[in-house]
């Protein structure tokens, strides 16, 4: 899978907008969110036009229960008390950014060919605006032309109907799609014939669900916000909340001012592990008063996070050979297996081993120990720093073994809780988007649904971006994303669409994946989660679940953008009905009236049952979590523990070991603008930060350009040339980036083997001084 690494910078490396200034760095000293947000937010409406109407109206909506609209950001749950302003700088960038007053029509598009977009940013290429109506690819003028909603729909049907094997076409979710849509849009998959469901999840957090689902019987976390609220100690690993999760500040704050001990463990201290003042604490903001969010921060080495908890664990295993109270064994006897090998494992490795493996000193590792052997109630809580390495998996389920050992599960205040980003891609997969279907939930569907489901495992997205490039998959189908960008290998991926006879990008503005396509290539606009979605019995609402089971309702408050845009439910009944002509299935019955389709989801999906009526009471409902009530569907029955060895995640010498994040002004592969307040950045995303005792071995001075190549597990090289090197507080050993400018760095062939994700947050590298131009 080796590329040609002088393509690598001429497919274009610039995602942000063209800087407006020279680059700087000042460290960051404030609180995070507070006034630094509330400016930034209202620059951005400002600029959005979306002052002094839509953009407050949209802030008096967002995130209010039953009659307000989901927050199409990050999955944090909803307040619990049904907060008015329960809002981020982040969300409300996120919501402006989709109500826009910008179009992107037929005019532009006849105005640009898709070569002369091919230069433009990505910045530039979304900051055009909401897309308006279906376009086709024309390749004689290398221009997208207007096409009707049905030529459309019989261009996906016919390609789909014509392909010999139904494993030909991939079908990828971002994690926006709501629940409805995602049960339609996998049926129509399933109904074809293929289990290829490829999703975000499979970039993200596979790691989480495969550990849970083998050490607890379940893919979720246990725990949920009233959790939070009762929690004695909260450790925070791999999170940068005050970006990627920021109304997790609120329950940082009151869990600060509640007495509770709050550990963040990651490499680079982020905002939201020092002080925060929340916007929505009007006492707070006038007297530009902050509450700390942290009582310890540990900076591991990259990777290292498993080889601390498994410090912890042994700390408090050796505690209770003279402290009866240091282990729950009352719990561990009625509850678990595996103890006796988890013991052995944790006496087996060395501290010395630990402290190499984890970067942080035998002390630090006892002092996070004794934070959880002195509370009573403990919550661990995690995000992509732990799950995109080889031993993601491994790291996981050590973290439940050390919630085991004292009993932290199936009671209040305690658990793992995995924070998942977008808000709904937790919801995608309980609805059914998962390339690795359970025999009972197929089942299920070929009863309720009256179809004959495929049973072999479909292609998650290192598999579908492969077998695009083999030739094997020729139909390529987005469901809202990115796909482009998200993916690593850019060039390669770039290549596996390319590759394909037809592209179909379902989506609210134009992107990378519009301009990077097939042979032949579709365009469909569809609404925004702010819009009103007019259907045939009414104004429609649609469900989302957050990353701590809670389904609740989302109702759009505004125009649609345009006359001709669909809903998603809508856009997936259309292309289902062309290319199932002889379908049974309902479609264009259930989207007359979504609560059709729920009426059969609550048929279909184990949780969902009453579905209509749950769904609309305060705040929605929780989906049960067997493992919460000590329920374990394992093979055992009960709560398995793990022995894995600890990994080897020390860089080599002369390498270094580099993770890609999001810098805070942005949202996945969106890009607001080229700042990145809470780390000192201005006017560049162009940079790697790093140690600085490694940029003096190094010979690189402060802010000078860099080379940067990493290595793959196939001895193959991949180049960014020219960066700027940021000194930073970070582990020496270590590095970090921005996605997606970084993602060209992470081959195809570095997933890992436990879960099939790619491998963002450790990637092998060499930095020198960049090459004489």
């Amino acid at each position: 899978m080796s590329v040609d690494e002088d393509e690598q910078e001429s497919r274009g490396s610039r995602v942000g907008p063209v800087p407006q200034g020279e680059p700087e760095f000042r460290p960051y000293h404030h609180p995070a969110a507070g006034w630094g947000a509330a400016k930034s937010v209202t620059r951005f409406m400002a600029r959005e036009g979306a002052l002094p109407v839509d953009g407050p109206r949209a802030i008096m909506k967002m995130n209010h229960e039953n009659t307000g609209f989901d927050c199409p950001g990050c999955a944090w749950p909803d307040d619990t008390k049904g907060l008015h302003l329960d809002i981020c700088e982040n969300g409300i960038k996120h919501v402006t950014w989709e109500m826009t007053r910008k179009r992107v029509g037929r005019e532009f598009f006849a105005a640009h060919s898709v070569t002369e977009l091919a230069g433009w940013t990505d910045y530039d290429l979304e900051n055009e605006g909401r897309l308006t109506e279906p376009m086709v690819y024309d390749p004689a003028s290398d221009h997208y032309v207007p096409i009707t909603w049905k030529d459309a729909f019989e261009l996906v049907g016919r390609t789909l109907r014509e392909l010999d094997d139904p494993n030909r076409a991939a079908f990828y979710t971002s994690g926006r799609l709501g629940n409805e849509a995602t049960f339609l849009y996998q049926l129509m998959a399933r109904e074809l014939g293929t289990n290829n469901l490829p999703d975000c999840s499979n970039m993200c957090h596979e790691a989480s669900g495969r550990a849970m689902q083998a050490s607890l019987g379940t893919g979720k976390g246990t725990v949920d916000l009233k959790d939070w609220e009762s929690a004695d100690a909260l450790f925070i690993f791999g999170v940068n909340a005050a970006s990627n999760a920021p109304r997790m500040l609120t329950a940082l704050a009151e869990a600060y001012h509640r007495g509770a001990r709050i550990v963040h463990v990651n490499p680079l201290v982020e905002a939201a592990a020092t002080r925060t003042i929340i916007p929505h604490d009007f006492k707070d903001m006038a007297t530009f008063h902050s509450t700390r969010t942290s009582t310890l921060n540990l900076q591991p080495r990259i990777g290292g996070d498993m080889a601390l908890i498994r410090g912890m664990a042994k700390a408090i295993l050796e505690q209770s050979a003279t402290d009866p109270k240091a282990l729950d064994q009352e719990f561990i006897e009625r509850h678990t297996a595996g103890f006796d090998a988890y013991r052995a494992v944790c006496e087996a490795t060395t501290w010395e081993e630990i402290e190499t493996q984890s970067g942080l000193s035998r002390d630090d590792v006892l002092k996070a120990a004794r934070v959880y052997g002195d509370a009573d109630r403990s919550i661990i809580s995690w995000c992509l720093g732990l799950t995109q390495h080889e031993h993601g998996v491994d790291t996981v389920r050590e973290i439940v073994n050390l919630l085991l050992l004292r009993g932290n599960l199936g009671r209040e205040g305690a658990g793992p809780s995995p924070v998942r980003g977008h808000s709904n891609v937790q919801g995608n997969r309980t609805c059914g988007i998962d390339h690795r279907p359970t025999e009972a939930f197929l089942d299920r569907l070929a009863e309720v649904c009256a179809i004959d489901p495929p049973r072999a495992h479909g292609l998650d997205t290192v598999g579908a971006i492969k077998a695009m490039n083999d030739g094997d998959v020729t139909v390529f189908v987005g469901m809202g994303g990115n796909f482009a960008l998200a993916a690593p290998d850019t060039p390669y991926t770039f290549a596996a669409l390319e590759k394909c006879e037809l592209t179909v990008q379902v989506s609210t503005k134009l992107n990378r994946s519009h301009i990077v396509h097939g042979r032949r290539a579709l365009i469909l606009p569809c609404l925004g989660r702010t819009e009103k979605d007019h259907q045939r019995k009414g104004v429609q609402s649609t469900s989302v679940e957050d990353s701590m089971s809670m389904v609740h309702l989302s109702v759009g408050m505004k125009r649609p953008a345009s006359s001709h845009l669909l809903s998603e439910p809508a856009i997936i009944a259309g292309m289902a009905r062309a290319a199932l002509p002889d379908s049974a299935t309902p479609w264009e019955w259930y989207v007359e009236d979504y609560d059709r389709i729920r009426d059969t989801m609550a048929k279909a999906l184990d949780g969902f049952e009453d579905f209509n009526r749950r769904v609309r009471l305060p705040l929605g409902f929780r989906i049960k979590q067997p493992a919460r009530e000590l329920v374990f569907l394992t093979p055992s029955g009960r709560a398995e523990f793990s022995d894995a060895p600890l990994p080897d995640v020390v860089p080599e010498p002369g390498t270094l070991a580099l993770g890609t994040m999001r810098s805070h002004d942005q949202w996945n592969t969106t890009i607001y603008s080229d700042n990145d307040r809470y780390r000192g950045i201005k006017n560049l995303r162009t940079l790697v930060f790093m140690n600085r005792a490694d940029m003096r071995e190094r010979g690189i001075a402060d802010m000078s350009p860099v080379d940067i190549t990493s290595t793959a597990k196939d001895g193959s090289h991949r180049h960014l040339n020219g960066y700027l090197a940021v000194p930073y507080d970070i582990p020496r050993g270590c590095a970090a980036g921005y996605m997606p400018e970084m993602n060209v760095l992470c081959a195809l062939v570095d997933y890992s083997t436990q879960s099939d994700q790619p491998i963002m947050k450790h990637v092998k590298v060499t930095i020198v001084p960049a090459a004489a131009a």
